[in-house]
């Protein structure tokens, strides 16, 4: 606790509020494994939705501090695995075949996180080098309880804090759950890798490995073996001769690109799932946790950092208002010069000189002061940026995300902000009203019958009489008593 603490900064109030409320559970509780630096090994033992998330933690040394992310980094790919014996089982298992007939070899597990771990093998049949990527035996119960946990916490803020409610804390629950589930099922994911596949083939410096899905299964899933260095390893890219400063930009471009070109992205990049290829290509993988925003909002979110990059605050406010982020009868004008306090300090600096702790702080101010309220569907999207920025302000440290950003933004906004994509909304909107031509008239026909013959006025509902509520009232004693003698 004091190591966390730490990094975040925190005051002496509460430091001394933490330390009073843990005093009486400090014997109990699972200690976890001793070996592990203090807060990966509170993480672990607390269990896996807890890992994720340090794992998020881990990707921003500016928010919790070089240590801390440094020993956060083990929650990555580096936890402790399961043994070769019961992975051997669980392959045998879900895909219904001889282990040696599948596999000539198989090493010892090459990376384990939260939820599973992976093995390099070959095929028996072909000599193919492929990662097996397996989940954890009795992961699925151990991550319904840390939600069961998350949902206790959420009514119990909402509770205790009405104040509270603006962020949502049940919805993001819900939302947490539902994107981590996905997660236990690796058919889902091999879906999802196919599917993404497909949508960046031709992205220059990006590569997706291809799945086997004869050798796939809901607790299994095989993959072609990418060979690559670790993208947070900097001096392992430098040894290789990777230039990090074009590998921190081609990181922010292609998550760019992935979310307002396709709508699809990756929603877990950090530096455990991306590997760097001998050729300087990125390699993306562990497509458990996906990211989908639908045209409007990718129009919505280009606007805004559209704007952001121009300094035109007035038309970011106005954005804001427009989706409905904002509340209606807040003053839009007020909220532009908030926005103004927000991106002029950052604005042409390079991020080793961004205080990205003291701006999320003040974005949290602001979200409270105009009254906003979380938007479940932006929160993955918003995750994944932040984190995504991390990753690549370690890779360069000095880094304009705002000049990085700028050409991918500009793209996107001619291309869906402009007299084609009006055109081809048009296109769009005549080709959905032709599929439904032939029933337009049936459908006019009966509109003009219900306009012409309104429904009749609801009855209005007589009062219960006095000798009714006797009845009522005699009929729930009666039930009171009858239970008070089951009990």
């Amino acid at each position: 606790m004091k190591v966390v603490l730490d990094a975040f900064d925190a005051g002496p109030l509460l430091r001394i509020t933490f330390r009073t409320l843990a005093w009486p559970f400090r014997w109990l509780g699972y200690r976890g494994d001793l070996s592990m630096p203090p807060a990966p090994r509170a993480l672990t033992a607390l269990g896996p939705a807890y890992i994720k998330f340090g794992q998020i933690l881990s990707t921003r040394p500016d928010v919790v501090g070089d240590d801390l992310a440094v020993q956060l980094r083990v929650l990555q790919d580096k936890l402790p695995p399961f043994s070769m014996r019961e992975a051997k089982a669980e392959i045998q298992r879900e895909l219904g075949q001889p282990f040696d007939a599948l596999f000539s070899s198989f090493s010892e597990p090459v990376a384990a996180a939260s939820l599973a771990q992976v093995h390099k093998a070959h095929l028996s049949d072909t000599g193919e080098a492929v990662a097996v990527k397996i989940l954890r035996p009795g992961i699925e119960r151990a991550f319904r309880t840390d939600i069961d946990a998350f949902f206790f916490a959420a009514r119990a803020i909402e509770v205790l804090s009405p104040s509270s409610r603006r962020l949502r804390p049940m919805e993001v629950i819900t939302h947490f759950e539902g994107v981590v589930m996905g997660e236990l099922d690796l058919r889902l994911e091999s879906s999802a890798a196919a599917e993404f596949a497909k949508n960046t083939d031709g992205d220059t410096g990006f590569q997706v490995p291809s799945i086997r899905w004869h050798l796939s299964s809901r607790r299994v899933m095989t993959l072609d073996w990418a060979e690559g260095t670790n993208i947070g390893v900097n001096l392992a890219l430098d040894a290789a001769g990777h230039d990090r400063r074009v590998l921190a930009t081609r990181v922010l471009q292609l998550f760019l690109n992935h979310a307002l070109r396709d709508g699809y992205f990756h929603g877990d990049m950090h530096q455990g799932n991306l590997k760097v290829a001998a050729n300087g290509d990125i390699i993306a993988y562990d497509f458990g946790i996906m990211g989908r925003i639908d045209e409007y909002t990718r129009r919505v979110y280009a606007e805004i950092l559209f704007g952001f990059i121009r300094k035109d605050y007035q038309r970011v406010a106005e954005v804001h208002f427009e989706a409905g982020y904002v509340p209606a009868n807040r003053d839009v004008d007020e909220f532009a010069r908030a926005l103004r306090a927000v991106g002029e300090p950052i604005f042409g600096m390079d991020a080793s000189r961004i205080s990205m702790a003291r701006l999320l702080n003040y974005l949290f101010e602001v979200t409270e002061r105009f009254g906003m309220e979380t938007r479940t569907e932006l929160i993955l999207l918003q995750r994944t940026m932040v984190v995504v920025e991390g990753v690549a302000r370690s890779l360069d440290p000095h880094m304009n995300i705002w000049q990085v950003a700028k050409p991918v933004v500009e793209d996107y906004i001619k291309e869906s902000i402009g007299p084609k994509a009006l055109m081809r909304d048009l296109v769009k909107t005549a080709r959905i009203l032709s599929r439904f031509g032939p029933q337009l008239p049936q459908y006019a026909e009966e509109t003009l019958i219900r306009f012409n013959n309104p429904p009749p006025p609801p009855k209005p509902q007589r009062p219960l009489t006095p000798l009714a509520w006797m009845f009522l009232g005699g009929a729930i004693v009666g039930a009171a008593v009858w239970i008070g003698t089951l009990l």
